[in-house]
């Protein structure tokens, strides 16, 4: 029996040139698992809070207890992104506010398309976790551009090493997302 696959763009709010990933995921999949299918194609590392909203509602993980949200464990994606062109929002980290545009680009019904969810593009590294959102972001990435830069050492010595902002390596994203099980429900 054929499964509709949805063909998604995950875009990162505010940040230029563009951090975006192209996905495939089944329409049935649970917001809750497509969490966890953005922070492994992204490059976070499920370190913060997150919740979903489709313009009228807030999704999140019950024990999160984000006031008046529906949980996130029971939703599929399919019930709130129904037509191509429909959009949502996800944030992660409510400090540092990272904020994602999901926009459904195409459905699919396919009987066998391989590995599903899968990457299919992507440009530029994911910030690193707590680097201050997207204005902390730009002040990191402009101090490691300049190794004259009074806290050049410092924020190299953070990030534990070199950071190139332009790195993405789909292949391993789907490595990664192939050894996770997204089937289920997850405990977070």
């Amino acid at each position: 029996m054929a499964k509709q696959i949805y063909q998604i763009q995950v875009v990162l709010s505010g940040t230029k040139p563009r951090i975006w990933r192209r996905l495939l995921v089944y329409s049935d999949t649970l917001l809750v698992d497509l969490h966890r299918i953005i922070q492994t194609s992204m490059g976070w590392t499920n370190s913060h809070l997150h919740l979903f909203n489709d313009g009228m509602t807030d999704y999140s993980p019950r024990e999160f207890e984000v006031e008046e949200s529906k949980n996130s464990r029971t939703v599929k994606l399919k019930t709130i992104l129904k037509q191509e062109k429909s959009k949502i929002l996800y944030e992660y980290d409510f400090g540092d506010g990272w904020c994602h545009d999901i926009i459904l680009e195409k459905i699919i019904v396919e009987e066998e398309i391989g590995q599903i969810p899968m990457c299919i593009k992507g440009k530029r590294n994911c910030p690193p976790e707590d680097c201050g959102g997207t204005w902390g972001y730009q002040d990191l990435l402009h101090t490691i551009s300049n190794p004259k830069h009074e806290d050049y050492e410092s924020m190299i010595e953070w990030l534990g090493g070199e950071f190139d902002p332009d790195y993405f390596d789909m292949d391993q994203t789907n490595r990664q997302l192939k050894q996770k099980d997204y089937g289920c429900l997850w405990i977070e």
